[in-house]
């Protein structure tokens, strides 16, 4: 693979397969509609969207497939069944660009991570400082 320089999701998507701009474009409205105050950015050359301080989920096109990360043990846990048929590895989720764009499932996996990520931050801030 070439190497890039990437300096928006909109560059990312155009330079795809073209089989996946469409579905990247889909699956970006997706998670976009899920978590409306999510920021959108290039991390790791690839899209990520940020939600209270934390990146929650990245996508990234393929030839034959797109990819969600990551498929946190919390996440499978709560999507089980749902989510089991497109685990490509432990935090890989893969769909197939032939098939129909799962809509209800990538919501409900980019609302439950940006909940992990907004758990974790408080978690954080309540945390007591130590003094140096």
């Amino acid at each position: 693979m070439a190497k890039t320089d990437y300096k928006s999701v909109d560059q990312y998507i155009a330079a795809q397969p073209e089989d996946a701009r469409a579905v990247l474009k889909r699956v970006r409205g997706i998670v976009k509609k899920a978590v409306p105050d999510a920021e959108e950015v290039i991390s790791y050359q690839i899209p990520g969207y940020r939600h209270a301080g934390g990146f929650f989920l990245y996508i990234s096109g393929w030839k034959e497939h797109y990819s969600l990360y990551p498929a946190t043990d919390d996440l499978v846990a709560q999507l089980k069944d749902d989510i089991a048929p497109y685990l490509a590895n432990k935090n890989t989720i893969r769909f197939d660009l032939t098939d129909p764009i799962p809509t209800r499932l990538i919501e409900r996996i980019a609302k439950l991570r940006a909940k992990e990520v907004a758990k974790k931050a408080t978690a954080k801030a309540a945390k007591p400082k130590r003094k140096r």
